[in-house]
């Protein structure tokens, strides 16, 4: 029992210490994912806009004023939120709540890489660095593709296939996750703790459907050898407009998006970090 407390109190002392961190990493990603989510609607509604991802948005914020501190404070954040996520994967402090606790390690592993990598980007734009133009969805399936094979096709088919468990793990959170137990929403009056609620599950679900799309397209791609078949979330976004649903389609995912922004700030102040 002795050493179990001593592990539960390490683990309690490092919650504080990334907490700072996870709160302004969320912020970050509630910023961008507006941008992504706006730009969609407005060019849903044919307002202008474009169809865009996280590293698209990072981008956007740097043409607008003050965009280079813009930019290296979403390097802050984004760099606080791939913290917190190692931090997650290594130690896997809600595991107790977690069916699939090594999935879910995985998952937290594979954010952190991500967001470490558009920290990178970010900071590199935000100093002026030459060669930060990023890496998008065709050109790392292409340099994996190139791997030995049947090697390299295999880890494009282990990504696209944990895309999709991700995006239908997703789908099943916005539906059943119990977010007043993940949200300390204590503080908010019944209504609008629903409210907040309601808007939340909105926006994971219009997460996980874009995922859903580009977890598709990267298996198509793995499966033909076909690099030009993957595509990103700005993409998978501009394919939903192409479709016979067209704009009424992206329209309600871009308002998701927003809405899953909106979650985000959420997190930002009232998740609880353990």
């Amino acid at each position: 029992m002795q050493a179990a407390d001593r592990v539960a109190q390490l683990v309690r002392r490092k919650a504080s210490s990334v907490e700072p961190l996870a709160r302004a990493g969320y912020a970050t990603r509630g910023f961008l994912y507006f941008i992504v989510g706006g730009l969609a609607a407005l060019a849903a509604f044919g307002r202008g806009g474009d169809t865009t991802d996280s590293q698209g948005a990072i981008t956007e914020l740097y043409s607008q004023p003050f965009g280079q501190a813009l930019v290296l404070l979403a390097a802050f954040g984004l760099f606080g939120y791939a913290t917190f996520s190692a931090y997650q994967a290594v130690l896997d402090p809600e595991g107790n709540r977690q069916h699939w606790p090594v999935a879910m390690r995985l998952k937290w592993a594979a954010i952190a890489l991500l967001h470490g990598g558009l920290g990178v980007y970010a900071l590199r734009l935000g100093i002026g660095a030459p060669g930060s133009g990023g890496v998008n969805a065709r050109s790392g399936t292409a340099e994996l593709l190139a791997w030995s094979p049947p090697f390299g096709q295999g880890v494009v088919v282990l990504a696209g296939a944990g895309l999709l468990a991700l995006a239908l793990h997703q789908l099943w959170c916005s539906w059943r996750s119990k977010l007043d137990e993940q949200l300390n929403l204590a503080a908010l009056q019944p209504q609008t703790r629903r409210w907040v609620v309601r808007f939340s599950r909105a926006g994971i679900a219009a997460r996980a459907v874009v995922s859903l799309v580009t977890g598709a397209f990267l298996l198509v791609a793995a499966l033909t050898s076909d690099a030009q078949q993957a595509k990103g979330f700005g993409e998978s976004l501009a394919v939903m407009r192409e479709t016979p649903l067209g704009a009424p389609l992206l329209g309600a995912v871009a308002l998701g998006l927003v809405a899953f922004a909106f979650y985000q700030m959420v997190e930002a102040k009232y998740r609880r970090i353990e």
